[in-house]
């Protein structure tokens, strides 16, 4: 399902709460996005519950420590504030049938379910629909990519699973992504930075971020690999 801009038909809204909570690193993905702002998602929960195939490719996970998870938002009960997002609009021209912006969006938001959902747009305070990316599910990565993909991405590094880590499995926030996301949310403001700190939960669904932080100051004051720096600088 696509969500279109009601202004222009020509427009996609995307919803982004982790790594695109900074302008800079959409831009890698979507140089031509336009009207960077916020909005917040209702009834959904940003958590750290998964592990994701980029941080192994790129030498930033931990696997001794499980400092190798990702970001995802998962639906809760109607009636749940939700957090604060990143939104803006990209050219839907290439569209793709699922209602995918582009195959660069598809391929970097591989382990995901991409759907539409209500958000509020903190400038004008209108409702409206963005897509999101919600999590998936071990199955659903076999069935749309295949095994020897899996293998490929997550096997080969020892990795048996992207979704089914339970609230005991002690998975972590990898740590190079946690200070890239919450160096970008500062940036955008207090109201976002402490959405990110106290609406974002570890894998376990009760710590937040802020409480994760104070107990592992290490994590803002570790720098990201030099060929790293401009992508998880915040």
């Amino acid at each position: 399902m696509a969500s279109k801009d009601d202004d222009d038909s020509n427009k996609l809204t995307i919803l982004g709460f982790g790594s695109l909570l900074s302008e800079r690193s959409s831009r890698m993905t979507f140089p031509e996005l336009e009207n960077f702002r916020l909005g917040r998602i209702p009834n959904y929960r940003r958590v750290f519950g998964h592990a994701t195939s980029i941080f192994f490719k790129r030498g930033i996970a931990n696997q001794d420590t499980k400092e190798m998870g990702s970001l995802s938002a998962e639906h809760v009960p109607e009636g749940h504030q939700g957090f604060i997002c990143a939104v803006f609009e990209v050219p839907n021209a290439d569209m793709m049938e699922d209602g995918v912006p582009s195959q660069a969006f598809l391929e970097r938001e591989e382990e995901f379910n991409i759907i539409a959902v209500p958000y509020r747009d903190l400038t004008t305070n209108k409702e409206s629909k963005g897509i999101l990316c919600a999590r998936g599910s071990d199955e659903e990565f076999l069935k749309r990519w295949g095994q020897a993909h899996f293998d490929k991405e997550y096997a080969q590094y020892g990795i048996q699973t992207i979704w089914n880590w339970n609230e005991t499995s002690g998975l972590r926030p990898c740590a190079t992504y946690l200070r890239h996301c919450a160096l970008s949310a500062e940036k955008m403001g207090e109201e976002c930075y402490n959405s990110f700190l106290d609406e974002t939960f570890l894998v376990d669904r009760k710590t937040t971020i802020r409480t994760y932080l104070k107990d592992n100051p290490q994590v803002m004051t570790t720098e990201p690999p030099p060929e790293l720096a401009i992508r998880y600088g915040g």
